[in-house]
């Protein structure tokens, strides 16, 4: 059994409390996706996250197939983290970890996604060629549209 992680830190110009109430609005998530997503928030986003709270989306990840993503946030512990996890969708695990540090000039933003794909041995093979690049590309489009959105940091 393989599980891969994504490990990515990202510091934005903005206060800790705003990093907060954006990132906690899971409706910002559509706001940081790729459009090649198809990423469609259908219930469960009505409100600020708290521990419990069932998200379910449509995505299409790979090769253009929509699929239902079904994620529970299971931890929060306000302004420090928030971790989601999979409970349906392309995955065999999904467990994402978000961190929030205040550091001078703004905030660091930490993010270790833990996951194990599907189908085995096939689902190592493909691991390089198609999920490895796409997380990345998804991770890089992230950190451009948090930059458009708040602007460069510059460390102090």
């Amino acid at each position: 059994m393989k599980i891969y992680t994504l490990h990515s830190k990202q510091f934005l110009p903005i206060t800790l409390d705003e990093a907060w109430d954006f990132f906690s609005d899971p409706m910002n998530l559509n706001t940081i996706t790729p459009d090649d997503m198809g990423f469609k928030t259908l219930s469960g986003a009505d409100r600020k996250m708290y521990p419990g709270q069932i998200i379910q989306y449509i995505v299409t990840p790979l090769l253009n197939i929509p699929m239902k993503w079904v994620t529970e946030i299971t931890h929060v512990d306000h302004k420090k983290f928030f971790v989601d996890e999979q409970r349906f969708g392309p995955y065999a695990l999904w467990h994402h970890k978000h961190f929030f540090k205040e550091v001078p000039g703004g905030v660091e933003m930490e993010d270790i996604v833990d996951y194990k794909l599907p189908m085995g041995m096939l689902g190592q093979l493909v691991h390089p060629i198609l999920v490895k690049p796409r997380l990345h590309q998804i991770f890089d489009y992230r950190r451009k549209k948090l930059i458009e959105l708040f602007g460069e940091f510059k460390p102090e």
